[in-house]
């Protein structure tokens, strides 16, 4: 069952558009980006290519005006089938509903942390498929615990980090990386909140099977909590 109180203390640490990348794109920037598998115009992309996806949403953000494209929270998606990483070979262990938001925007891109927090852990996570350089940072508000996940990012971006290190709200922790270094994805940032860790380290599931979709729809809030990027609109299908 979900904690309402929980959701709603968390809410209360960010008033209005919160940005998780670069503070140069506002949020009349974004645009709301269907990749779930009822979006029938994806069967006319090889979304096993990370090269036509990332033509997929340039094309999405020239007709609609936009520069930075969102979206993806519990989306059942088909783009994980092409890696054995998410067990597409049994079709009750396939994790295939996304638990995090994604933000399209270049390789390089600022990541920024929505409110202050600690380094809790960090890996580059070398799966194909997988999210690559990854940081989590701890968040403690007084009787507030909870965890935020930043994947796909650049390598040099875990250089020179250190556990227990701290940033404050609108404070660059990372950069973006590219398809090379990121899992083998157009460049994007996938933001996961995550309320237990579960004693992971470095990573923590970012899809899941419908089977287990209860436990995480309960560990895992709905990022728009915090960001509040607050499209007013749905973009059409491109």
């Amino acid at each position: 069952m979900i904690n309402l109180d929980f959701n709603r203390k968390l809410s209360a640490l960010t008033k209005g558009f919160t940005p998780v990348i670069d503070a140069e794109y506002e949020a009349g920037d974004y645009r709301f980006l269907d990749l779930s598998v009822d979006n029938i115009v994806l069967k006319e992309v090889d979304t096993a290519s990370a090269e036509a996806i990332q033509q997929y949403i340039d094309t999405f953000l020239s007709k609609t005006g936009g520069r930075v494209a969102y979206g993806g929270y519990l989306e059942k998606r088909s783009i994980y089938d092409r890696s054995i990483y998410f067990n597409n070979e049994d079709p009750q262990l396939r994790r295939n509903i996304h638990l995090g938001l994604d933000i399209w925007c270049p390789a390089g891109t600022a990541i920024l942390a929505p409110v202050a927090g600690k380094v809790h852990s960090f890996k580059n996570n070398k799966n194909y498929g997988d999210y690559g350089p990854c940081i989590i940072l701890e968040h403690q508000f007084e009787d507030l615990q909870f965890y935020t996940l930043y994947g796909h990012l650049s390598l040099e971006s875990l250089a020179n980090l250190r556990t227990g290190q701290f940033f404050e709200a609108g404070e660059r922790i990372a950069f973006l990386g590219d398809t090379h270094e990121n899992g083998d994805y157009a460049p994007h940032l996938h933001f996961q909140i995550v309320k237990e860790m579960q004693g992971n380290e470095g990573d923590y599931p970012g899809v899941s099977t419908q089977n287990n979709l209860p436990f995480y729809l309960e560990n895992c809030p709905d990022p728009e909590l915090l960001l509040k990027i607050n499209e007013q609109h749905n973009s059409p299908k491109l």
